[in-house]
C-alpha cells in the first residue's frame, strides 16, 4: 500500500516518511479539536472540557484509525464510497474493540460512553454509535482525499526531501514523547501529568467510571 501511495505521487523515501510523521501529528490533533467541540455541544454549549491526556493537543486513538483507514483504504482511493464505507465499518470495530478492551477486559477508566451523550442513536455498551462511526466515515474521505495530497504538496515544496523529513520527524516526536510521558510517567508511574497541570489551571475532564 505504501509502495502504491509513493508511486502515485512521485514522491521519495524521505519525502514518505515526512508525511506519515505530519499525518500521526494532523490526525491526533483532528481528534483532539473533534472531542473539545463535540462535548462543548454536549454539555449545552456550557463548558469546555479537556479531552485526552497529554500537555499537547493530541488524541492517540485517532492515529490508530488515521493508519487503519490509510491501509485499508487507499487502494480503492477512485472509489469514494468504497473509501467511506471501509472507513465506517473499521473504525467502527477499532473503537468498540478498544473501549470494551480498556474497560471491560483492563477495568480501565472509561474514556467515551456514549450512554452518557447526545446524539447517540444505535449505541452499544457505550463504545460505539451511529453518530461516532458515520464521522468516522467522514473522516476517512478527509484523509484521502484532503490531508494527504495537502501533505504531498508540502513535501514538495521543499528544496531538501532530507530538510522536511527531519522537521517532521522532530514535530511529530515532540508529540510522541508528551504521549509516552503522560501514559507511563503519569499515569502508570503517578508522576505529575497533563491532567493535573490542566486542572490547575481551572479546566474540566470527563470521567464516565
Amino acid at each position: 500500500m505504501i509502495s502504491k501511495f509513493i508511486k502515485d505521487n512521485h514522491l521519495n523515501k524521505y519525502q514518505t516518511i515526512g508525511i506519515f510523521a505530519l499525518m500521526i501529528v494532523c490526525s491526533g490533533m483532528f481528534g483532539w479539536l473533534y472531542e473539545i467541540i463535540f462535548y462543548y455541544m454536549n454539555s449545552g454549549f456550557k463548558e469546555v472540557f479537556m479531552r485526552g491526556g497529554n500537555f499537547l493537543p493530541f488524541i492517540n486513538i485517532y492515529v490508530y484509525g488515521s493508519l487503519l483507514i490509510f491501509f485499508l483504504t487507499y487502494r480503492f482511493k477512485d472509489k469514494p464510497l468504497l473509501v467511506f464505507l471501509i472507513s465506517f465499518f473499521s473504525t467502527g470495530i477499532l473503537e468498540f474493540l478498544s473501549g470494551y478492551f480498556l474497560y471491560g477486559v483492563l477495568g480501565w477508566t472509561k474514556c467515551w460512553d456514549y450512554n452518557t451523550e447526545i446524539l447517540n442513536f444505535g449505541n452499544i455498551g457505550g463504545y460505539v454509535c451511529l453518530r461516532s462511526v458515520l464521522v468516522f466515515g467522514l473522516c476517512g474521505l478527509l484523509l484521502i482525499y484532503v490531508i494527504l495530497p495537502l501533505l504531498v504538496k508540502i513535501s514538495k515544496r521543499f528544496k531538501s526531501s532530507r530538510t522536511f523529513m527531519i522537521i517532521s520527524l522532530i514535530i511529530c516526536g515532540i508529540f510522541l514523547i508528551d504521549e509516552v510521558y503522560n501514559l507511563v510517567f503519569h499515569r502508570l508511574l503517578g508522576y505529575y501529568g497533563a491532567p493535573d497541570f490542566y486542572k490547575s489551571l481551572g479546566f474540566k475532564y470527563i470521567f464516565f467510571e
